[in-house]
């Protein structure tokens, strides 16, 4: 290609992108759609496709606070209600979140965080079914979640060359990462009961115990010894227990050395704070992703 052709190509392309960014600036295209307005468009238009929220401080604390709510919830309805009924009612509630989750184009913080909200609920409840409905000990169920999560994660890495977070731009990418996203949560969930009871921690230091554990992929990925992928997972497994343990010891009563709020009342702070910071988030687009991979 002569320069002149190159010349041409290059300043096609940059206004291509321009038209593109003003267009999805000014509302006139969803940013979801960009994409799909110029064959081959690069990592500046694909970035647009995420339909996952940037990972940052909000990112974890709101996942902290779903993983509690998960918890008590859980607890909650199991506790008043026809178990079966609950697990039935929580299956169908969370499928139609992950309906509307894969049936928008782009991240909405209140559709993503609804999901993960009936993704903790559902988690726990099918965890707890499987200890309580059929006797299998937390030790079992947590290896078995650990072989599934990665059973998960080799099939994904297989067929999309990536587990990176920042590239869930596709349908395939998406019903993987929610794949691994319920898995982490019924395993965070078995891992926490089984340090809190069958350890006999208690709640309180299983927290405490999970709070150091995550500490470890933050301090390695910021010493630069793990990379950013296998340091988000590690720290999203651990987010689970830490939430669990702190929302049960925060509504269990005191004889299981809890300060018995009562998992109504830490459900209903929990889903309070949650609704502000979505609400924050979804004005603010503070963790809107800005730097999406194409890979």
């Amino acid at each position: 290609m002569d320069e002149t052709k190159e010349s041409t190509v290059r300043s096609d392309a940059v206004v291509s992108d321009a038209v593109i960014s003003g267009a999805v600036t000014a509302g006139a295209v969803p940013e979801g759609s960009a994409v799909g307005l110029r064959s081959g468009a690069d990592d500046g238009v694909r970035r647009l496709l995420s339909k996952v929220p940037q990972v940052s401080v909000y990112f974890w604390i709101t996942k902290v606070l779903t993983t509690g709510l998960g918890e008590t919830t859980s607890d909650s309805l199991v506790h008043q209600y026809d178990p079966i009924i609950v697990v039935a009612a929580g299956g169908v509630a969370f499928a139609a979140a992950l309906a509307i989750q894969f049936a928008v184009r782009r991240y909405v913080p209140w559709i993503y965080w609804l999901t993960v909200v009936m993704v903790s609920i559902f988690g726990t409840m099918v965890a707890d079914v499987l200890h309580v409905g059929f006797g299998i000990p937390y030790a079992v169920s947590t290896v078995f979640f650990t072989l599934v999560l990665v059973a998960v994660f080799v099939v994904w890495r297989k067929m999309e060359k990536t587990l990176s977070f920042h590239s869930i731009h596709t349908w395939r990418r998406e019903a993987f990462y929610w794949a691994a996203v319920v898995t982490t949560f019924a395993l965070g969930t078995a891992a926490g009961d089984m340090t809190a009871v069958t350890l006999n921690l208690g709640y309180l230091p299983s927290g405490l115990l999970f709070v150091l554990a995550m500490a470890v992929p933050a301090i390695a990925y910021w010493r630069r010894w793990l990379g950013a992928i296998p340091a988000f997972w590690a720290a999203y497994i651990l987010t689970r227990p830490v939430g669990a343990s702190f929302a049960d010891w925060l509504a269990v009563p005191a004889y299981r050395h809890g300060l018995d709020w009562g998992s109504g009342w830490v459900s209903l702070g929990l889903a309070a704070a949650i609704l502000i910071f979505v609400a924050y988030l979804a004005m603010s687009r503070k963790d809107v992703e800005t730097a999406v991979s194409a890979g």
